[in-house]
């Protein structure tokens, strides 16, 4: 856990300098693309910083980390009983004759698998942007999307995925926000100590869980901890034996787990390479260069969260190796 007070950090002269460092605005008085900074290690908040207008408590959005987010949600209502992530037949729009779609399972949405054709390009003309800016019922627009292969052959990210998980934790937790809000607080937010993660819904009632997520850096490294952690906060197991295991496993693309990120090359992993850092590091990513980043060999979480252009991606990125040098040397 986080310790909630000031008191608790223990900054090391480096790491302040590199965090500080990446919130300064900027020679030209423009605002540093970088809004929160945090390291955590050995389960203790060791250093900090925000840019003017942030602190700790300012919930900021993560974008697809909400991603990760919904890959916990997930895994506690698995050690819940409410899911299993090998079941089939998941909607009544796939039940009909001999529809492929009956045949893909909640893994294979987590592990972006399921054959979906709901493309993903940004442009805002795209059927996801569609989805996330039009439709009052994102679940049941992704449940619409055709198959393009069969479930567990192709890789395709897209959020689509991610509304059809969305769209199955709002059916079996009663079906609407009420009952959403409430599982979410009682079995995962207050056990796992995060204060202010925020949850958009759409009109149907189902969380997006895969964009429109808000929390401060804390409450998002806080999620880092709980894989870190193997599912556990303290004593307390919430998330089943051997989720965060399945969670970075790979399938077709060696970069991609569910709901998470790895450092690993093949496939679409140059892109995802974070140079410098410990090759046990795997991460959850979110537009604009959000990131949690669990690095076990060190025994720490790195967040941060901003607004960086894509060309920017390979500086941040950097960042996070001096970080992990000087968190490495204490």
């Amino acid at each position: 856990m986080i310790e909630p007070s000031d008191a608790a950090l223990q900054p090391h002269a480096r790491l302040a300098e590199i965090l500080n460092r990446e919130v300064a605005p900027r020679a030209d008085n423009s605002r540093a693309a970088t809004k929160a900074l945090l390291v955590v290690r050995d389960g203790k908040l060791v250093g900090e910083a925000y840019a003017p207008g942030f602190d700790a408590m300012t919930p900021i959005i993560g974008y697809s980390l909400a991603k990760t987010l919904c890959n916990a949600v997930t895994g506690r209502m698995v050690e819940t009983g409410h899911l299993d992530v090998e079941e089939r037949d998941l909607f009544a729009e796939w039940r009909g004759g001999a529809d492929r779609r009956r045949d893909i399972t909640i893994a294979q949405l987590l592990q972006m698998t399921s054959g979906l054709t709901i493309a993903e390009t940004h442009t805002g003309y795209d059927p996801v942007s569609h989805m996330l800016f039009l439709s009052q019922d994102m679940g049941t627009f992704a449940a619409r999307s055709a198959s393009g292969a069969a479930p567990g052959q192709h890789f395709k990210y897209t959020s689509g995925n991610t509304l059809l998980v969305s769209r199955l934790i709002r059916d079996r937790l009663g079906g609407d926000v009420h009952g959403v809000l409430g599982y979410l607080d009682r079995e995962l937010f207050a056990p796992a100590g995060m204060e202010r993660m925020l949850v958009e819904f759409d009109a149907s009632g189902t969380p997006i869980l895969s964009t429109f997520c808000y929390a401060s850096a804390r409450d998002w490294a806080r999620l880092g901890l709980l894989f870190l952690n193997d599912g556990c906060v303290g004593t307390t197991r919430l998330l089943p034996q051997g989720w965060v295991e399945f969670s970075k496993s790979t399938t077709i693309e060696p970069s991609y787990g569910a709901g998470l990120r790895l450092s690993r090359a093949g496939g679409q992993g140059e892109r995802w390479l974070l140079a410098g850092m410990p090759e046990d590091t795997f991460y959850g990513h979110g537009h604009l260069g959000q990131y949690v980043l669990v690095i076990p060999s060190l025994n720490a979480v790195i967040v941060r969260l901003g607004t960086s252009a894509p060309k920017m991606r390979p500086r941040d990125r950097a960042v996070f190796a001096d970080i992990a040098a000087a968190i490495g040397g204490q």
